[in-house]
């Protein structure tokens, strides 16, 4: 007897997905409620689970098809032990002398032979671990895990591709040097762009297309926001369990800049103009399938704790590969942060449907003309960009002005100025 796996319920107005990659393979053992499917969303990753224990049947669709709410995937069937059915031909590993390209969604080959490895099994796998192995092909049992409870870390599995790339390719009887030698085999590597990247590239081209981008700029002396942040780090962590950092502060900065400029925190629907109330600020964070925009919701209303802890939870999620739907939901405005990969200035992009976004970037000493003298500061440059249809320019000037003012002077963040 078998039971049938079918496509999960995706989300709010979320009505198909791409299979990213099978985590089981025909007769694999299955325990009931474990993942053996990742599916890949618009904007995350959805693990499928087993309906019931048994043995992995029949892969109705491949890797790399596109399946609705509800498709039938896959079978499950009655057994205990990979025995009980057998694999097709077409997942038997081939040698290969040579690391293979990444497979494309018309030729996906099986998942390392060590798929159910309990140490470095793909069972045991964060979706972003799994995407990877699968990337750089590399053997999850063969790599040492630095996580909790020795579990393999995405770093782990890069690290392994590094040194891979790194050893030396087997000496041949090849002529002794080639015209013009490279010092190494050119090669190309096609690699399926997925959902998620498709999908945050058509948003962004959207919204050069649609809005009336602008970007305004500044920069902002860090001193007093240092300081602060040096001389209440020890005792902030101890008492809320989680660092002080620059983000909370940006964060409450940008809420009096909107609580200011209304304009700011709107959005275009239609012929209409909708204003919120309430601040919920979406933070741009790197993802191994790309960029995602988890959103902190009532910003205005967290305490500077409140905020960090809800960033750092969504850091790490997102390098998980675990977060969700409804975690990118709404928002009224982003901030993305450049600086923490070392860019000087940027004109960031906004994320439709909101109207503006601002823009961190690097601290560095600079020499700036305070009361008539040379001094240095660490300063940094901030970027606003925003809708000309809906923001003015004299608004964005002032609500990154500001900004800049309440990073300066941070008392203007406890007295609401």
């Amino acid at each position: 007897m078998s039971s049938e796996v079918k496509v999960p319920t995706l989300g709010e107005s979320v009505s198909e997905a791409t299979i990213g990659q099978w985590l089981k393979q025909p007769g694999d053992a299955v325990a009931a409620d474990e993942a053996i499917a990742s599916l890949e969303t618009d904007k995350v990753a959805i693990d499928v689970t087993a309906p019931q224990a048994g043995v992995m049947g029949q892969h109705i669709v491949k890797e790399g098809d596109t399946v609705t709410v509800g498709a039938l995937i896959a079978t499950i069937e009655d057994g205990s032990g990979a025995a009980a059915a057998p694999k097709p031909a077409a997942a038997a590993p081939a040698p290969s002398p040579s690391p293979a390209p990444t497979p494309t969604a018309a030729s996906t080959p099986a998942a390392p032979a060590a798929a159910d490895d309990t140490s470095g099994g793909s069972s045991v796998l964060s979706p972003a671990v799994r995407r990877a192995v699968l990337e750089h092909g590399i053997d999850p049992s063969k790599v040492k895990g630095t996580g909790k409870d020795g579990r393999i870390t995405k770093d782990d599995v890069l690290a392994a591709a590094q040194a891979k790339t790194a050893q030396p390719a087997p000496s041949t009887s090849a002529p002794a040097a080639a015209p013009a030698a490279t010092g190494g085999e050119r090669r190309e590597e096609r690699v399926r762009m997925t959902r998620l990247r498709q999908t945050v590239a058509k948003r962004l081209k959207s919204a050069q297309e649609t809005a009336a981008l602008l970007t305004t700029f500044n920069d902002v002396d860090m001193s007093a926001v240092i300081e602060a942040r040096d001389k209440y780090k020890d005792v902030f962590q101890k008492k809320h369990g989680i660092k002080l950092g620059f983000m909370s502060f940006f964060s409450k900065a940008s809420v009096l800049a909107l609580k200011s400029i209304p304009s700011v925190n709107a959005q275009i629907e239609g012929d209409e103009i909708v204003y919120f109330d309430y601040v919920d600020i979406s933070i741009a964070v790197s993802a191994p399938n790309g960029l995602v925009v988890p959103v902190v919701r009532n910003v205005d209303k967290l305490s500077f704790a409140g905020i960090e802890q809800a960033i750092a939870d969504y850091g790490k999620r997102a390098k998980d590969g675990t977060l969700t739907m409804e975690d990118m939901k709404g928002g009224t405005f982003t901030i993305s942060n450049g600086g923490v990969f070392g860019g000087l200035m940027s004109t960031p992009i906004i994320n439709p449907p909101q109207s503006a976004v601002l823009g961190l970037h690097r601290i560095e000493d600079r020499p700036v003309v305070r009361d008539g003298q040379i001094v240095i500061r660490p300063m940094m440059y901030i970027a606003l960009s925003y809708d000309h249809r809906l923001i003015d320019g004299r608004e964005a000037v002032t609500a990154l002005k500001t900004i800049k003012e309440a990073i300066e002077d941070p008392t203007r963040l406890l007295i609401d100025l």
